[in-house]
């Protein structure tokens, strides 16, 4: 079982704004900080432009350099998190549960996914921050699988028109 949340607690949530214009450039930013967060979010905020924001939250000394944004960590959309490395392939809603910090996995709409269901995570997995825990967001998928609501290579909207 790997660590949750709640060994979260205590250390500082830190906000920080870049101006990254979407949520690919900001993940390609995070890929690059070191030290790595124990935890990161995104936020698409709109002050003082529409830009995709960060909350993080590091193990020992944040660094310095990293330019503060007044963003809350509630809402967010988690890009790190704890066990995230080991969500690839195809896993039942329990196993997601005990390999990482995700507490709850539900199918869109809101119902509570039964622990035997399968996700198939496509190597990609970004619950949302609610209320202080993560919560996976899935929908059914072919097979009677479920696939995260939240896809790596989005189709635009309107992209057949």
């Amino acid at each position: 079982m790997t660590s949750s949340l709640t060994d979260l607690d205590g250390l500082p949530v830190v906000g920080v704004g870049l101006g990254h214009p979407d949520t690919a450039a900001a993940e390609h930013w995070l890929a690059s900080l070191d030290p790595q967060p124990l935890l990161a979010c995104t936020h698409l905020v709109r002050r003082p432009h529409p830009q995709v924001a960060w909350t993080l939250i590091f193990a020992g000394e944040v660094p310095a350099d990293l330019p503060r944004a007044d963003v809350s960590a509630e809402g967010g959309r988690a890009v790190v998190f704890p066990g995230v490395e080991l969500l690839t392939g195809e896993l039942t809603v329990a196993d997601i549960l005990a390999r990482s910090a995700i507490d709850r996995v539900e199918i869109l709409g809101g119902a509570e996914a039964d622990p035997s269901a399968v996700v198939r995570t496509n190597d990609f997995v970004r619950p949302l921050w609610r209320d202080g825990t993560l919560v996976l967001v899935t929908m059914p998928a072919a097979g009677g699988a479920l696939v995260p609501f939240e896809t790596r290579h989005p189709t635009p909207c309107c992209a057949a028109h």
